[in-house]
This record gives C-alpha cells, structure tokens and sequence, in this order.
C-alpha cells in the first residue's frame, strides 16, 4: 500500500445505475467503479494511490427490500471498505437524478487512516473527537431538533451536513464499520431504523459546505412576540393570523380563494440572533422553512410544523423555482470563488501554461436535496444537478432526496446542502 506521503488524498470514486433488480443495479455501478480506477494512470492499489476505506450508498426506496443483501454484497466487493448511507424517494450523482424510479448509487473514497469514525445508535458518536460529520437521520425521531444540536456540540466545530430518511417504507439508515461480521443467514448488520448515523471526519480533512435556500418571501420580516409551542400568536406585537392573510391578500370570509393560497404558504423562521434575509428577497442560509399546519381564528394564531419562541424572526413564503435556482448558482459561485479565488473568465493561472479550475481542487461531493425539490420542481429532469455540474465540473458526487436536510446545527426543508471534500497535495499527511 502507498505510503501517506506519496498520495495525494482523497481519492473518489463514483457509480451509479438504475434497473428493476436491484443488485443488477449494483453490479453496474460497481463496474464503473473499477473502470474509473482501471482509466487511471495508477489503480486503487497502484503506486501512489490507496485503497479505497470509506463508502456511501444511497438507495432509492423501491430496493429498500433489497438493502440487506446490497450490504452483504458490497462487503464482499470491497472487503476493506466502512460503509454509510441511507434511502431516499430519489438518489443523484453527478449531472444526474433518479428520481422516484428504482436506483442506486455509490461513493468510494480513500482517505487517510484515522481520519474519520462512523457513528450509529449502538456506537454514539463521542465528545471530542470530531471536527465535523455527515449525518443521516429519522425524521420521524422525537425532538429531532434537539438530537441535532446536541449532535452538532459534539464536534469541534460544530456544524453538521446530511439529511433526513425519506420513503414509503423502511426509513433505513446504512452503517456498516469494517470490523462488523455479516450474519450470512439473517439480515445485514448494518442496518439502522430510528435515530442518526453517519461519519464523523477530522479537522486535518478539508470540507467546504453551502446551504442553498429554495423559498422566496411573501410579506415582510416580523419578529414573533408572543407563542405557544408550535402556535405563533403575535406577529411585530400585532395577532398573528391578520398579518398572514393581509400578507396573502385574502381573507377568510372567501374560503374558496383563501383555502389554496394558505395550502401554498409555508413559514421562515430563524433564532432572534440571525439574519433572516440574505439580500431582499432572498433567504439566507439559517432560515428554516416550515410548514402551516393549521389556523386558531378564535386566539388569532398560525400553527406550525415546529416549536416557535417569542424573539425569533418569521416571514411567510411561497416555494420558487426561479429562486431555488439563482440561489443555486449563488453557492455555486460562491464556492468557486473559493476553491479558485484568483478566478478570471473561469480559469485562475497556476503557471506558464497551466490553469486551475475548480474541479482540480474538489475530490468529491456530497448533495442532499429536499424531495420537494426533485423530479420536475427545476423544470427538466436532472436540471438541479446539472447546475452544480456546470459551475464545478464533472467531479465524484453522490446524494439523495430527504425529508428534510441537515447543515450546521439545524433541521431544514427545501433546501440543498452541498459539501466538497478537498484535495490535499502529495505529502501532506
């Protein structure tokens, strides 16, 4: 194997498919796995290059029967290899989404030993000995707020990225570390229901992330004076439920007109403590949008689908496309501006000759997209992805469609949460 010094981490590999049998799927996936390390100059095992120890896997919920034997098969593929993931109403790679349709896809990455830990509800993670993870959660948990923050103070860091289970079976969570024996008779280890699971990863392992918003605002700012769990009472010191219909411009004595507009409006809300707008019109990253889940005419109170305290910062809004796709771009610019910041016309100069862009320096990718956002949400198929493809490149991605999304210590909804894992030059580490 090569020394740490003679490697230049991480390498990534990505495989992707779908099929009506599910370990079809996987078995073309894996092929063009090994075709990637064999198109190399130097393969997994070659001079210069380390075997692969970690992977993702996300399925989508129709092979959700399939899981434990998927498992048992990756085992034997890459016997060396820590597995995480979980299912999804949809999956993507790079350029590309399988949307409600039976498909799967998978991540190889070779990272330096000692550099990341997967954690699950039998081996929590400790306290301390993580700059940051990839988290994978039930949405069905109770408090789930609460288990992120919490999860979010045990690293050092303290910000978080993934999502929530979404499917309309199992909601199965992959954890599978490489010391874990198969049953070849019963179920998979490996498999987890309820609760989070993931990978924490070290400080010495760069990450830059981006959470990108997919709603637009249809009234002002309000700060929340008064509330009662879920239930928002007054609104700038004013009731509640006026500011929301005068907001929408209906009212309740026309149901028929009311009724599908306030089916149409969700809630932002952030902590008192952080800007709601990232420029007019436009969310910034720590709103979290949720949904209407119900009016209280009689109190003149908006119910939502979370906790709401008195102080927090609230803006009724409407799902967007055109914004979910500026904003889109946006982190995409933004995070070309930093892996290349000399950037000019696309290209920055690294030497006579030579150019940088922002693939050279991006190993690989994460993406978790809400449901809500996939399918025909971006006007064609795979449209999302091929965003972050154009303004990226062609680098190893992999993802899912949740039921909602995690970044920094927050549950969000539609929303996309993109994280790079970053290229270290030869002998760094």
């Amino acid at each position: 194997m090569a020394t740490a010094a003679s490697v230049e981490w991480p390498a990534f590999r990505v495989g992707h498919a779908t099929h009506p049998d599910a370990h079809m799927a996987l078995a073309l996936a894996a092929a063009q796995v090994e075709a990637q390390a064999q198109a190399q100059t130097q393969p997994w095992t070659g001079t210069g290059v380390a075997t692969p120890n970690l992977g993702w896997l996300y399925i989508t919920d129709r092979y959700v029967d399939a899981a434990s034997t998927l498992l048992r098969e990756l085992r034997l593929r890459w016997p060396g290899v820590a597995w995480t993931g979980c299912v999804g109403i949809g999956v993507a790679a790079s350029g590309v989404e399988y949307f409600d349709e039976p498909a799967l896809v998978l991540m190889l990455a070779a990272l330096p030993q000692g550099s990341f830990r997967l954690f699950n509800g039998q081996h929590p993670l400790p306290r301390g000995l993580a700059h940051t993870a990839l988290v994978h959660a039930d949405g069905a948990e109770a408090d789930l707020q609460t288990l992120v923050g919490e999860l979010a103070e045990r690293t050092d860091s303290g910000y978080l990225f993934g999502g929530l289970t979404a499917s309309r079976g199992r909601n199965l969570q992959f954890s599978l570390p490489v010391q874990v024996a198969l049953d070849p008779e019963g179920e998979a280890a490996g498999l987890y229901e309820g609760g989070v699971s993931g990978v924490a990863f070290d400080a010495g392992l760069p990450l830059l992330s981006r959470v990108t918003q997919g709603c637009q605002p249809v009234g002002p700012v309000r700060q929340v004076t008064a509330a009662q769990n879920n239930l928002v009472l007054g609104l700038d010191g004013e009731p509640a439920l006026p500011a929301l219909l005068a907001d929408l411009g209906v009212t309740l004595d026309d149901p028929k007109q009311a009724l599908p507009r306030l089916r149409a409006t969700l809630a932002g809300l952030t902590d008192s403590r952080d800007d709601m707008l990232l420029r007019a019109g436009q969310f910034g990253a720590d709103t979290r949008v949720r949904h209407l889940i119900g009016l209280d005419p009689l109190r003149s109170g908006v119910a939502l689908a979370d906790r709401v305290e008195a102080g927090m910062r609230l803006a009724f809004c409407t799902r967007n496309t055109e914004a979910a796709r500026r904003d889109l771009v946006r982190i995409c610019a933004e995070l070309r501006e930093e892996l290349c910041p000399e950037e000019g016309d696309g290209i920055a100069s690294v030497g006579a000759g030579a150019v940088l862009r922002p693939e050279d320096r991006v190993a690989g990718a994460i993406y978790v997209s809400c449901s809500g956002r996939g399918g025909p949400h971006f006007g064609a198929p795979s449209a999302e992805l091929q965003l972050i493809r154009h303004a990226l490149g062609d680098v190893p991605l992999v993802g899912f469609f949740a039921g909602g999304e995690i970044a920094r210590r927050h549950v969000y909804g539609y929303t996309g949460v993109l994280t790079l894992f970053l290229k270290r030059a030869s002998g760094q580490g």
